[in-house]
């Protein structure tokens, strides 16, 4: 029995192991020696997040650093923290590599209050809110008291007198998951939620590999006080770190950057 992120036990399952390597692009002889060096590690209780760990060094040792950094993109995404600014600016990428205007941090007046919108999108015509939901563990669960926080507030914009500040749909985003209660409410209230992995499809996963939108804390080649520095100044992707000039303005060493843009090229496609 192994112990996932949010304290349940499960059976191991190499073939979820040998999935996720696979995604990541990793041969089917890497896949191998990873999953027979895992099973042997195995021990009562251990932790999702030891198992993804060993897989991680395995593959940066044996792989293409760009598997690696592919295959830890959920981490990576928990890196944008510990405040949720980087994520409400990373959704917002995410949502213009897929057609949207999307802005961040926008002040709109409802019926009856003011709103501060983490993400406002916009496409053809159709307004969206969103709440970004930002979690620093894998464990953390987005539950219903937040659907039922966003319904009210989208319902309150949604009958503003301005047309300025009205929208036509509120969305609630995580990075993470959502409680079966949080998905009940949703479906009968007909409230969008797009987590990790939730829906099946046109979830946060899958948008962020289909528009190929890694953010940068992907990279193994950077350290995490220049991550930091980054995103501090509101660069988020992968992809925007294809300037030496600008590696080295965040204090990259110039005998790493050509290391850094070689990643990044493999991983973003810059």
């Amino acid at each position: 029995m192994i112990t996932k992120a949010d304290g349940e036990q499960e059976p191991f399952d190499p073939a979820k192991l040998e999935q996720s390597l696979e995604h990541a692009g990793a041969s089917a002889d890497a896949r191998a020696r990873i999953a027979t060096r895992v099973v042997g590690e195995l021990r009562p209780g251990i932790t999702t997040e030891e198992i993804y760990r060993h897989a991680f060094e395995m593959l940066r040792r044996e792989e293409r650093l760009s598997v690696a950094a592919r295959y830890s993109v959920k981490r990576a995404v928990f890196e944008l923290g510990p405040s949720g600014f980087p994520f409400e600016q990373f959704l917002a990428e995410v949502l213009r590599a897929h057609g949207w205007n999307a802005r961040t941090g926008v002040a709109l007046t409802g019926r009856c209050a003011p709103h501060e919108v983490d993400v406002l999108a916009e496409r053809d015509g159709k307004r969206v809110g969103i709440e970004a939901k930002f979690h620093n563990e894998p464990g953390g669960k987005t539950d219903i008291k937040d659907a039922l926080y966003v319904k009210a507030r989208y319902e309150d914009l949604r009958n503003a007198p301005d047309p300025s500040s009205r929208i036509d749909e509120g969305w609630l985003v995580t990075n993470t998951q959502f409680t079966r209660n949080a998905i009940r409410y949703a479906q009968c209230s007909n409230l969008t939620l797009i987590g990790w992995d939730y829906p099946r499809a046109k979830n946060l996963m899958s948008m962020i590999e289909e528009a190929r939108v890694h953010p940068l804390t992907c990279l193994t080649t950077l350290s995490d006080g220049e991550k930091h520095r980054l995103l501090d100044n509101k660069i988020v992707l992968c992809k925007n770190v294809s300037s030496p000039h600008l590696l080295q303005e965040y204090g990259v060493k110039p005998a790493r950057i050509p290391n850094v843009l070689e990643e990044a090229t493999r991983l973003c496609g810059i």
